[in-house]
């Protein structure tokens, strides 16, 4: 397909989703701001440099585009989410392992939580962590997938895993994201909440408005102005939602392409032999598996916070590399320090560092650091400390067998 082509399609500039076809089979999806300006945008002379190789195949094999509108950035994702799953395109499949896609879940209890977990961590350790009650996704893009949650808890507030805690639960209480939690008309209302955040996300918006029309017409024939008053509130919120935020990431991918890098770092020994060191790479909430890189560690370091401190020291030389936002070391103090301490000498101390300590199974149990970094971006901190501590064994096993002699 070729630009000239596209010019028939006579796409709109309001938001939606976007269907690359070739005859009726769909080959991708994607959402747009614009559908106009995003679609355009595959037909730009750098777009092999900006979206590689596989993308431009897509293209070149698309025989037409179709486009459905949506009310809202909000809702453009998720609407992609809904039909990726429901069609599983070829290049969107091929674009992106699917574990490493974000998901919306519910859990079953009885004042339910709405989480944000990788598809990784659901296959590997959900049903330890969490009893779902129901999941939705997969969602591309981690960063705009929290910007949507923040918009969705504003018009139904919800409990997540920091405000389910009394000091958190407090402050979100305070600022109206957290919803009343004592009484038997407070458990009702949640649920009901939890109820509608479930029909938004498979994108039920309009049966939502409907529910929320009849009741409000119930409670001002009951004279409950009050409660009529705060569904009007409700409804006027979902037929004018403030997705500035979305619209602005949304712009941030298109056009700059900037990424929130994180970095994590391990060190894999047996005896202080075959030392190696890894470092991962989670962008915009992905794994960056192009970025990954391996270190043999000098034979006469003899621990892990020094073999630490010369993995990175040996990163940073290298400055046409990109340099991460935060920085996740496997460890406790000492291996914070040694990092921050790095990070001074090269003149970088702006870049944050954050801990990963382990319990006796190997297990996440605390992080230390910046505490509102960490609340943002728990779930890639551990995505990335998880991928460090696989890579650096699969590399030690790897070193060891080729030094292995019989």
């Amino acid at each position: 397909m070729d630009s000239q082509q596209l010019k028939k399609n006579n796409l709109p500039t309001e938001p939606g989703v976007y269907l690359f076809k070739k005859n009726k089979d769909i080959l991708y999806i994607g959402k747009a701001t614009s559908l106009k300006d995003r679609v355009r945008s595959y037909f730009a002379n750098d777009l092999i440099a900006t979206r590689g190789p596989l993308i431009v195949d897509m293209v070149f094999q698309a025989d037409n585009i179709d486009f459905i509108k949506t009310d809202s950035v909000l809702e453009a994702l998720i609407l992609e989410s809904n039909l990726i799953k429901k069609h599983q395109p070829k290049y969107n499949t091929k674009e992106k392992d699917d574990r490493s896609y974000n998901y919306v879940i519910i859990t079953k209890e009885d004042f339910p939580k709405v989480l944000i977990e990788r598809g990784r961590v659901l296959d590997q350790i959900g049903k330890e962590k969490y009893s779902i009650k129901e999941k939705f996704g997969p969602f591309t893009n981690g960063s705009q997938l929290k910007e949507a949650l923040k918009i969705v808890r504003k018009i139904f507030p919800f409990l997540d895993n920091y405000s389910n805690e009394k000091t958190g639960y407090k402050f979100y209480r305070e600022i109206g994201l957290a919803p009343e939690t004592t009484g038997v008309e407070a458990k009702k209302d949640y649920i009901k909440n939890i109820k509608n955040i479930s029909l938004f996300f498979q994108g039920k918006k309009t049966d939502i408005i409907k529910n929320l029309e009849k009741e409000m017409k119930m409670y001002a024939d009951y004279q409950e102005f009050e409660k009529a008053e705060k569904i009007k509130r409700t409804i006027f919120a979902l037929n004018h939602i403030q997705d500035v935020a979305l619209i602005k990431e949304e712009n941030i991918e298109e056009k700059t392409g900037k990424a929130f890098r994180i970095e994590a770092y391990d060190v894999a020994h047996i005896s202080g032999t075959n030392t190696v060191g890894v470092m991962t790479v989670v962008e915009n909430g992905m794994v960056n598996k192009a970025e990954y890189r391996k270190f043999k560690i000098n034979e006469s370091v003899q621990n892990d916070v020094a073999g630490l401190g010369e993995m990175l020291r040996r990163r940073l030389n290298h400055e046409e590399w990109k340099f991460p936002d935060i920085i996740v070391v496997d460890g406790s103090t000492a291996q914070k320090n040694i990092a921050e301490k790095t990070l001074k000498q090269f003149g970088v101390p702006d870049i944050i560092v954050v801990a990963v300590t382990k319990d006796e199974r190997h297990r996440p149990k605390m992080i230390t650091g910046r505490e509102d970094l960490i609340h943002k971006y728990e779930s890639e901190i551990l995505l990335a400390n998880s991928e460090a501590h696989r890579f650096a064994i699969k590399y030690h096993r790897e070193r060891r067998n080729k030094n292995f002699v019989l």
